[in-house]
């Protein structure tokens, strides 16, 4: 079985965070291991609170997992302060899992920020040149990037900018664009075109967790061997198809989950 190691936030919806990867990994059918980095009062309305815990009891966790089970990948999720950035990339180095998908959380689906700006910084300069992959949607590449995003057509500008900073690989998730036909964009420094994945959109406001469940998928399709293209292909597909099941739940009264077992149920 493989081993996926998902160093996120908790959310105490059970939408998103730490509780959609461990959802995820498990419904691909690999085993999940965890590293809570902060814990945050949510629900499908909103962020009511954020608290991010110490890097030592991080640090703790971290060494924990990776020196008794191991990770055949790791996903890094909510990193709210520069210093947990920074500690988390030191441990990343020292123990350099296979595979690193690296999806910097910066600001929730109901529009809370997640993350201060000095941890942003930290994150492109420190953890993005480790990651084998970054998967950040528009708001949080425009952060990362300080470029404006209004179309597809200004995707090429922001990998090159995160590449000249270090990137190996960019994800560039477009669903906070309004077009009818969801398109997400592969760039590869070992590639010379990116790859496009596109999924008509589901008229659905149950969008909470979608970009930790994509980001999770793909941790697990690359640990089960898939090379990153194809990965991404199958990561796409999956929470497309979590969206479309999960369309009409009725949880919450605002941004609810999607369906992570729906290959067990349809």
């Amino acid at each position: 079985m493989k081993r996926i190691l998902t160093i996120a936030g908790s959310d105490s919806g059970g939408g998103a965070g730490i509780q959609a990867d461990i959802k995820t990994i498990s419904a691909l059918g690999c085993y999940a291991s965890s590293v809570i980095t902060a814990v945050t009062a949510q629900n499908t309305l909103g962020v009511a609170a954020v608290e991010p815990l110490s890097p030592e009891i991080i640090e703790k966790q971290i060494r924990a997992v990776l020196d008794d089970i191991g990770a055949d990948a790791v996903k890094i999720g909510m990193l709210a302060t520069a210093e947990i950035v920074e500690r988390v990339a030191a441990l990343m180095k020292e123990y350099d899992p296979p595979f690193i998908v690296l999806d910097p959380v910066l600001v929730a689906t109901s529009g809370d920020v997640l993350t201060e700006g000095s941890a942003t910084e930290a994150i492109v300069a420190r953890l993005m040149p480790l990651a084998t992959v970054t998967t950040p949607n528009i708001p949080e590449a425009e952060r990362l990037t300080g470029l404006t995003i209004e179309s597809a057509m200004d995707y090429e500008p922001v990998w090159t900018a995160l590449r000249e900073q270090g990137a190996k690989a960019l994800l560039l998730k477009g669903g906070h664009l309004m077009d009818d036909t969801l398109t997400d964009t592969l760039f590869s420094a070992r590639e010379q075109l990116p790859r496009v994945y596109t999924h008509e959109r589901i008229d659905t406001q149950n969008t909470h967790g979608t970009g930790c469940t994509l980001s999770s998928a793909l941790a697990s399709y690359l640990a089960l061997g898939h090379p990153l293209s194809r990965a991404v292909g199958h990561a796409a597909d999956f929470i497309h198809n979590a969206i479309a099941a999960g369309a009409d739940l009725r949880i919450g009264e605002g941004h609810g989950p999607v369906d992570h077992f729906f290959g067990f149920r349809h």
